[in-house]
């Protein structure tokens, strides 16, 4: 006779509910699909801030109702892979292909490198250290592509950030994961809180925000880039 414990069906409904709710992301990833061949882009990336807004808390819904034990059949973790190549990767090609900011033949050939290498990213073992950092640019092509959009640097040097960024997803560096950081937890929290509001106001001003969203933008994205550099620092404490 089997002694192990089946999830009781309140435990198991709220399991299986989270799995749905990271699932809906695939649902606003269609949403953010359409309005990115429509062109409608500030809508585009509003549709990519909700799907970033429930990968961002799904995982803590997900260890708080233990899908593990309560939803075993369904994997977490790849449907959240899933959800997140739509969403980080797909649509931003997407937008990139369907936008003015490149040469179309550019940016479908970028498009192609970059769902490949993101592909291959997405399937190593090794995507995140023993911290909960990211090895290499984490793919977040979306968050890219934003800036993209919205600082216009001019397309010979975006697509080559877009080749670089695709080089980096294999190099031996490491990304903050922004909501599971341990060291500078409260000013990296506080940071990503602040970039998401950028973020809205740009996509408010149809993704020509005024120059201090875009100052916000750039000292936002620089602090992520530099924390790498202070990981180990023993000032960066708990």
């Amino acid at each position: 006779m089997s002694t192990e414990k089946r999830p009781v069906p309140v435990a198991k409904a709220a399991g299986i509910s989270v799995h749905i709710f990271t699932a809906s992301g695939g649902a606003v990833a269609v949403l953010a699909l359409y309005a990115a061949i429509e062109r409608n882009f500030p809508a585009c990336f509003a549709w990519l801030g909700l799907a970033f807004f429930i990968d961002g808390i799904d995982g803590t819904l997900a260890r708080a109702a233990k899908v593990h034990v309560t939803a075993a059949s369904i994997d977490g973790a790849v449907l959240d892979l899933v959800v997140d190549f739509l969403t980080y990767v797909l649509v931003p090609v997407v937008a990139l292909w369907r936008s003015d900011l490149m040469p179309t033949e550019v940016s479908f050939w970028i498009g192609l490198l970059v769902v490949i290498s993101s592909a291959l990213y997405f399937a190593d073992v090794r995507m995140k250290t023993d911290d909960l950092w990211f090895r290499g640019f984490p793919a977040a092509w979306n968050v890219l592509v934003l800036y993209l959009f919205v600082l216009r640097p001019g397309w010979p040097l975006s697509a080559a950030v877009l080749l670089v960024a695709a080089g980096l997803m294999f190099a031996p560096i490491v990304f903050v994961h922004p909501l599971r950081v341990v060291r500078l937890r409260k000013l990296t929290v506080a940071m990503s809180i602040a970039w998401f509001a950028f973020a809205g106001i740009s996509l408010l001003q149809n993704l020509m925000p005024a120059p201090w969203v875009k100052t916000g933008l750039i000292v936002t994205a620089v602090y992520f880039l530099a924390l790498p550099l202070i990981r180990r620092s023993p000032w960066a404490h708990h």
